[in-house]
């Protein structure tokens, strides 16, 4: 069995995702290190060990993401080459979701929009709002300095004793808001704010932010589903704040399974299908 492996390597955690080159999937794996080096090769070994694979049948790795322009020629004598991030992206995403063509939104340290469809793939815009923001700003609120942390103080905060609703500004609708919509990110700050509600008001924001950014690209191109990857994808408050937001815009937000993987995905799909045809 011959294999190809994607490899989306990040500033300190890397995923990997392995297919047979008819294109069924092996493995995924996801590894966390010091820096881009460290992880990537860190990954490709445990992912090969856990597999039972040998070097001998990596037929060709392929590498994206910020930390894989450190990467030359071979890896552990395997033939590697790098694809465009974008591309990655909107592969993976579709192919995780099984939609033919959407919005693939991959929120990391930042956030990505990319546009695939039957005309292809392409980098329509992004905001420097994502994970970064969420750390910066949990880590200066709350002394909250990893995503776990983050996560679970989250959980237990009050986002009412946060945000400015409409509702805490007017008595009834406003046109098509309803009571419960946020009016004003941090705009309440009520007495006795803790951690947790602070936590809560940071991962409320930025999700709502990169809701809305949707909502305006898909009204400018006419889509509908918007798919959502990447790191923050698997924060268990995301798929409800995106669901008030789709509720008000009648947009599709669709977090797939295993949506942190989407970018190695689309890496390792990107050798195996070249303009739709296995290669």
């Amino acid at each position: 069995m011959n294999v190809i492996i994607g490899i989306d390597v990040g500033g300190s955690t890397t995923k990997i995702v392995g297919y047979s080159t008819d294109g069924k999937l092996i493995g995924r794996l996801k590894v966390e290190a010091a820096d881009p080096q460290t992880s990537a090769y860190g990954a490709l070994g445990k992912f090969i060990n856990e597999n039972k694979l040998s070097l001998s049948q990596v037929k060709q790795i392929v590498l994206t993401g910020v930390g894989s322009s450190l990467f030359k020629g071979e890896i552990y004598g395997i033939p590697a080459r790098q694809v465009d991030e974008f591309r990655a992206i909107g592969l993976g995403g579709l192919a995780l979701s099984k939609k033919k063509e959407g919005l693939i939104i991959s929120m990391g340290t930042g956030t990505a929009f990319v546009r695939a469809d039957k005309k292809g793939i392409r980098h329509i815009g992004g905001s420097g709002v994502g994970g970064g923001t969420v750390l910066g700003l949990c880590g200066q609120l709350c002394n909250a300095r990893s995503f776990d942390t983050v996560v679970e103080l989250a959980h237990r905060g009050n986002l009412k004793k946060v945000d400015l609703n409409i509702s805490d500004i007017c008595p009834g609708d406003i046109s098509t808001l309803a009571p419960e919509v946020t009016a004003s990110n941090f705009g309440k700050m009520a007495d006795g704010l803790s951690q947790e509600d602070l936590a809560r008001g940071v991962l409320n924001m930025v999700f709502q932010t990169i809701g809305m950014l949707a909502v305006f690209a898909c009204r400018n191109d006419n889509v509908k589903d918007v798919i959502i990857t990447g790191t923050l994808s698997t924060v268990p408050c995301a798929k409800d704040l995106f669901k008030q937001v789709e509720r008000l815009y009648k947009i599709k937000f669709i977090i797939p399974p295993h949506s942190i993987y989407a970018t190695a995905t689309g890496a390792a799909l990107s050798y195996i299908y070249q303009n739709g045809n296995k290669k």
